[in-house]
Order: structure tokens, then C-alpha cells, then sequence
């Protein structure tokens, strides 16, 4: 059976990251479900036209085995006021699930929801002043125990391809990282 993955988006997400993510997946045969906050198309930060499979309300009674939100701004925030992704991503945490969240999103998104308290995590570098400085890294990607962060635009595959593996076993990362000439 595919591992089923979340991709919220919004107005202002990143789109390299959406993408990004979104393309990863769904090379290692995941099922990838992009989800807007808001409306089914949606212009990401650069001006790119992003269209969703469905809204984020539609995707609240089912079960992910995987969330991953973009950065970008002002993305992150509409991503942070949506109270169904909320909801969702606290469910996931609590499952002990995976969620994922890379750019401005750990920052913006996760922390003022305690979704990354004593988590040790990472985030666009401008912003990791926002971020408990005891739980702080500056690594490109990290990993702590269920929840995955990434730094922005140029560590986007990194992160997709880590959350390949932690979904799909390493053999599936090593697989389609190759296949995308990616460093694994």
C-alpha cells in the first residue's frame, strides 16, 4: 500500500520547495495529496500558479502518514491561521506520525503551535532566532525522532529525499535520488 502524504499550500508558499517535495514523493510511489488553505489555485512566492488537489477542510477525517509543509512568505502564515491544518498536524504529532516542515515553516508555522517544543530543528537562517536556541540547528536537514526540518530553497530535495527514506526505506531514497543525479 502507497504511504499517503500531505502537502498543504497557500498564497505565498515557495514553490522550489513545494514542488519540490511534491515530485520527490511522488517519484518513490507515495500518494501525495496537495492541499490549499484557501483556494484550489493558488500564486506561490515567485509568481508561479500552484493548483491543489482539494482543500485543506476536505482533508481533515483522513489519516497521512506523512505531512510536509513549504516555506515562503507570506505562505507559512496562512499556513500557521489555518486552524484544519492545525488540528491536523497536532494529530500527527501526537500519532507519533511524521511531519515535516522546511524554510520559514518550522519557524513560523510549527513553533507557535508547540508542534517543535524541545525538538531539536532547523529553519531558514534569518529566521532561526525564532527557534529555542537550546533545540537549534544549523544542519541542512534534521531529523528528531518524528519531526523533519530543513533550511530553505537550495536543501529542498535533501529534505524530499529524507523524507523518501524515512517513508520508504532507504533503498527507495538511494533509488530515486540516483535517478535525479542527487548526492545520497
Amino acid at each position: 500500500m502507497a504511504k499517503k502524504v500531505l502537502v498543504p499550500i497557500a498564497d505565498g508558499s515557495e514553490e522550489i520547495e513545494a514542488v519540490c517535495i511534491i515530485d520527490t514523493l511522488r517519484r518513490a510511489g507515495a500518494e501525495v495529496t496537495v492541499a490549499s488553505v484557501d483556494k484550489l489555485q493558488v500564486t506561490a512566492s515567485r509568481g508561479v500558479k500552484l493548483v491543489a488537489d482539494t482543500l485543506i477542510a476536505g482533508c481533515a477525517s483522513q489519516t497521512y502518514d506523512g505531512i510536509a509543509l513549504p516555506g515562503g512568505m507570506p505562505g507559512a502564515e496562512h499556513l500557521r491561521d489555518s486552524a484544519p491544518l492545525i488540528d491536523l498536524l497536532k494529530k500527527q504529532k501526537q500519532a507519533g506520525r511524521l511531519y515535516a516542515a522546511i524554510c520559514a515553516s518550522p519557524a513560523v508555522v510549527l513553533r507557535p503551535h508547540g508542534l517543535i517544543d524541545k525538538v531539536k530543528a532547523t529553519c531558514f537562517p534569518a529566521l532561526q532566532g525564532k527557534l529555542d536556541p537550546a533545540y537549534t540547528s544549523r544542519e541542512r536537514v534534521v531529523v528528531d525522532g518524528n519531526c523533519v526540518t530543513s533550511q530553505g530553497p537550495a536543501t529542498a530535495i535533501e529534505f524530499a529525499l529524507k523524507l523518501v527514506e524515512l517513508l520508504l526505506g532507504p533503498a527507495k531514497a538511494k533509488e530515486v535520488g540516483s535517478a535525479m543525479l542527487a548526492i545520497v
